[in-house]
Order: C-alpha cells, then sequence, then structure tokens
C-alpha cells in the first residue's frame, strides 16, 4: 500500500539462509553451526533474498496460517507490517504472529511439509505505539545458525528458544544493559525500552538490533544499536555516538542492521527529527567506522525517513551497501522516494535507484538476465511503483526491476541519472476506477530470487502471486490467493524443499505442486 493513502503522507519522519557460492563466503573466522534456509527478514545478513532452492510450480495453496488474529482495519487496508517467517534446513517454518492489540505476539513453528503445527511461543514484546506509526512495525525475530529463535521481548530483551525444530525448547532471557538492572527495575524497563527493528543474525550467533528508550531508565539508556552475541555477552551504542552527531535521537523504525560479507562491518539508519544517518560500525564491538548523511539525490536535501517505512540496507557482493529512503522535498519525485547507492565505506556516493521508500532490494546474478550484457556481476531486483495521482507524475503504473547498479540512464520524472532498468515488468491487473494504465501495487518488501530458474517470486495487492521469469520477462505462472487487499508491503520467500511462501490478507499462503 503506497504513501498515495493517507496514512503514509502522515507518517513522515522527520521531515522528519544458504546462499549460492557466487554470492557470499563465511566471514573470516567464524564459527557456522548446521545451516538454516531462511534466517528473517530478506533471508540472510546481507538482506539479498536469494533462495538455496529452486521454486515449485505454482499449483496449489499446500496449506496457510493466520500472521494475525485481529488484523488492524481501517475501512480495507490493514495497518501492519508482518514479520518475516523463518525456515530451518529440515524445514520447520517459524511464523510471527499477531494475536491482539492487548495479548501481543507469539512464534508458532509449523511444519513446512503439511502446516501441521509443532509448537508456539508467547512473547512479552509490545510494538510503539501506533499512535507514533501509520503501520505497526513488525515482530522483531530472527533464526540463529545454531537453530536457536531470537526474538524480541519486553523491555529490550531477546528470548531464546533451542531446537527450533523439537516441540519443545529451552527458552532464556538476554538482556543487553544487564539481566540483573531488568529483574530489579523490570516495570521501569519494560514502560520505556522496545526493540523497534527486526532482529539481525550473524553468522557466528551474534544478534543485532536498533532500539528505542522513551523515559529514564535506572542504566541511563538511550535510544541505539544492540549486539548480544552467542555466550550472552552484549554490548550496545548510542545512535547519536554512532553518527558521531548529538542531534541524532533514534534508530530507523523496522530498519534491520545489515553486515558486510565478511561479517565486520553492520550499517543501519539512524535519525533525528531533520536528519537520516547510514552508520557503519565494528560488528564485534560497535565502535563507530563510517557514516554518511542520507541526501536527496536532486535536491541535496536530507532525505526523509519514513516510520512507515521498512527498508533496511542491502550488502552486495562487492560491499557496496543499498539504501531506500523517501524524497525530500516530498512528493516531488511522486512518492517513490530513491534508493542510495554506497561504497563499502560510505565515503562514496553512487549512482541511485529510482524507487525505494519502503523497499529492500534483493541481489541476483548478472547471469540470470539473458539479455544483460553490462559489466556488473551482479544486478538488484527492486520494487518501481509509480503511484496514481501521487506527485507531479503520479500514472499508477505500478512495475518491478532489475537494475544495473553501474550503468545509468536518465531519471523519467526528475533531473537526475539513476541506475539503468535491464528489464521491468507492468503490475498486470487495472485498478478499479483508475484511468487505463494504472494498476494494482505490488506488494513487496523483500522480493525472493530463484538464480537457478532465473526468477523472481512478486505478490500483489491484487491478491495474487507471480513468478517473473527473467529470461523472456514475462509473469510466466501465478496463483490466487484472496480478493484485492490494500496492505503494507510483505517478502516472499522459498523454503528448503521450494515451496513458496507469501502474506496476503493477514495470511501466510504455502503454495507449490
Amino acid at each position: 500500500m503506497g504513501m498515495s493513502d493517507w496514512l503514509r503522507r502522515g507518517a513522515v519522519a522527520g521531515v522528519g539462509v544458504v546462499l549460492g557460492s557466487w554470492l557470499f563466503a563465511p566471514a573470516s573466522g567464524a564459527q557456522i553451526a548446521a545451516p538454516v534456509a531462511w534466517a528473517g527478514f530478506a533471508g540472510n545478513a546481507q538482506h539479498t533474498a536469494v533462495a538455496s532452492e529452486s521454486p515449485q510450480p505454482l499449483k496449489r495453496i499446500r496449506w496457510r496460517a493466520k500472521v494475525d488474529l485481529t488484523p488492524l482495519l481501517l475501512g480495507r487496508p490493514i495497518l501492519i507490517h508482518y514479520g518475516s517467517p523463518m525456515i530451518t534446513a529440515a524445514n520447520t517454518v517459524l511464523v510471527p504472529t499477531r494475536v491482539s492489540a492487548k495479548a501481543g505476539f507469539r512464534v508458532v513453528g509449523y511444519s513446512g511439509t503439511n502446516g501441521v503445527r509443532r509448537w508456539s511461543l508467547d512473547t512479552d514484546y509490545q510494538p510503539p505505539s501506533a499512535l507514533a506509526h501509520a503501520f505497526t512495525p513488525p515482530l522483531p525475530a530472527v533464526l540463529l545458525p545454531s537453530n536457536t529463535l531470537a526474538v524480541a521481548g519486553a523491555g529490550g530483551t531477546v528470548l531464546m528458544r533451542t531446537h527450533a525444530n523439537l516441540r519443545s525448547g529451552v527458552v532464556q532471557r538476554r538482556v543487553f544493559y544487564g539481566a540483573a538492572q531488568w529483574k530489579a527495575h523490570r516495570s521501569a524497563f519494560d514502560k520505556a525500552v522496545q526493540i523497534t527493528t527486526p532482529l539481525t543474525a550473524g553468522p557466528d550467533g551474534s544478534v543485532y538490533f536498533g532500539f528505542t528508550v522513551t523515559g529514564a531508565t535506572p542504566a541511563h539508556l538511550s535510544s541505539g544499536i544492540a549486539r548480544i552475541d552467542a555466550h550472552g555477552h552484549a554490548t550496545w551504542i548510542a545512535a547519536a555516538t554512532a553518527a558521531g552527531n548529538r542531534t541524532i535521537t533514534g534508530v530507523a523504525i523496522s530498519c534491520a542492521p545489515a553486515l558486510s560479507p565478511a561479517g565486520t562491518t553492520v550499517y543501519i539508519t539512524v535519525t533525528s527529527p531533520t536528519l537520516g544517518i547510514l552508520v557503519g560500525l565494528d560488528a564485534t564491538t560497535l565502535k563507530p567506522r563510517f557514516h554518511v548523511v542520507l541526501k536527496d539525490p536532486v535536491s541535496g536535501r536530507p532525505a526523509l525517513i519514513s516510520t512507515s517505512s521498512s527498508a533496511s540496507p542491502t550488502v552486495g557482493p562487492d560491499g557496496d551497501v543499498y539504501y531506500g529512503v523517501l524524497e525530500n522535498p516530498f512528493p516531488n519525485h511522486d512518492d517513490r522516494g530513491w534508493l542510495l547507492h554506497y561504497n563499502a565505506t560510505l565515503t562514496r556516493t553512487k549512482i541511485p535507484g529510482s524507487f525505494g521508500w519502503d523497499n529492500t532490494a534483493s541481489v541476483l546474478p548478472a547471469r540470470a538476465v539473458p539479455r544483460y550484457h553490462g559489466r556488473s556481476p551482479y544486478l538488484l531486483v527492486s520494487k518501481y511503483n509509480n503511484y496514481f495521482r501521487v506527485g507531479p507524475h503520479g500514472d499508477g503504473r505500478n512495475e518491478v526491476a532489475v537494475l544495473d547498479p553501474r550503468a545509468s540512464q536518465k531519471d523519467p520524472y526528475a533531473n537526475v541519472r539513476v541506475m539503468k532498468a535491464v528489464q521491468t515488468v507492468l503490475s498486470p491487473v487495472h485498478f478499479p476506477g483508475a484511468p487505463a494504465g494504472a494498476r494494482y501495487e505490488w506488494c513487496i518488501n523483500s522480493a525472493v530470487v530463484d538464480p537457478a530458474d532465473d526468477s523472481v517470486m512478486v505478490n500483489s495487492e491484487d491478491g495474487t502471486l507471480y513468478r517473473w521469469n527473467l529470461a523472456n520477462n514475462t509473469l510466466a505462472e501465478k496463483i490466487r490467493l484472496n480478493s484485492p487487499r490494500p496492505e503494507a508491503y510483505t517478502p516472499t520467500i522459498i523454503g528448503p524443499d521450494g515451496t513458496v511462501y507469501a502474506i496476503n490478507n493477514a495470511t501466510l499462503y504455502a503454495i507449490g505442486r
């Protein structure tokens, strides 16, 4: 659901896995345990969303599960970002599930084969106030290489549930500012401290996340970034210290930390009421290493960071960093925002993409697109919506694009060079009541890439899941999930047995043979 909705326009903050060997090698010296098929948001710590198995044909809905038992509705739209499912290599699917505003969340483990419920874990986590955000952020959770589930708890704590494939497992609570502090002053911490980004797992079993502090605490916390290692040892850094800027007050809501390919740097965006800064920190100590002010590539003004966005950094195989922002002034770029692009040390600004505000780019090998003859070894997959009647050029022609990060073209909507669109595909269903050419939005914040079959799974607000065949640039397969439903963008996933997963209308669908 695009910023064309009035709720999104009111939510501008500030101006306020197992991967193919072509992509990433393990971090040097990292101790890697049993692999997982899908660790969390966008699949892995670089957020490249690359599947390890080819998808099954989109023949039928094999099973389904509710991801929200009491959806937040205002008219027809669903006003929440849902957390990404996680999948073990043994095909247990872990589904973050919203129970209700009062009861909160749980994670439910299902058999990926038939959808049989195996176990569930309730958490005392509560999201940030809905009054401050147009869309409720997702439940933060991630699957560690040891097949331990990490899920956010109250007061900025993390619940760790061992043995995700078994019906029972030991649950421990870890606290980045000290378990003794939390136990002694639980009510104060639970009221003032919240994890407000997805969790990201490092190859050594460390967990990274951003947290928000809204009141005084006995530990004198301020909003920032934390790391808890596999042994429970923790460190944290204030967002202002990470950016070297006293005006910074917090982390970008729903911005999942990303790791460099070698696992040595962690990237995350921190914010103030008027500024967004992408920072790179030492992945072990969280000592500041790099930072860059996020700027609109046309106006040069600080880019806008929306509290309704789930955009997170993607790190390419060459270490380049990609991050989506809103344009400033808004909506001069038709509410498309930009996909900003930097080198690994954030010292060089490179060619931006022409859409990015609520999108995390996926990565695919260049060979997956036979018609591509450029010089980049990898390409990006990005949502490419152009919302109807928003900004000076909004025509409703909503697309998904394959982009070349090393080549440019004139942007069709602004006087700037942007990443060259190698090929695009138009959303296929006309939006009722809109002029000819206006289509339903692509409903994805991270699209899973299948490099073996040269395809991408793309979910639409028209209620249908499509397989985009990159070889011939067609929507080669489709399956109807439900009636059209405006909603916050959701991820697509491919499991270890090739089952394809998509979220639509507050439901997780498992699709295959």
